[in-house]
């Protein structure tokens, strides 16, 4: 995702497909909201065009680093 960079975290690994990059989802959020659009704008746009957004099998994976196990 091009200007994303800084929110890569790393690799993802999956069985039999290429590894894809794996983005931090909160500081994505947090970009989006530095850029001027409100928490709920920041949110929204992040559900709807980059959480779901399907560009083919290196679609990267998002990491929610804040929900407990």
């Amino acid at each position: 995702m091009d200007g994303f960079n800084d929110c890569i975290i790393g690799w993802c690994e999956r069985a039999n497909m290429d590894e894809v990059v794996a983005y931090d989802k909160w500081k994505i959020i947090e970009k989006l909201k530095k850029s001027g659009m409100t928490g709920l704008e920041a949110m929204d746009y992040f559900y709807f065009n980059q959480l779901g957004a399907w560009v083919g099998e290196g679609t990267p994976v998002f990491i929610d680093l804040k929900k407990k196990l």
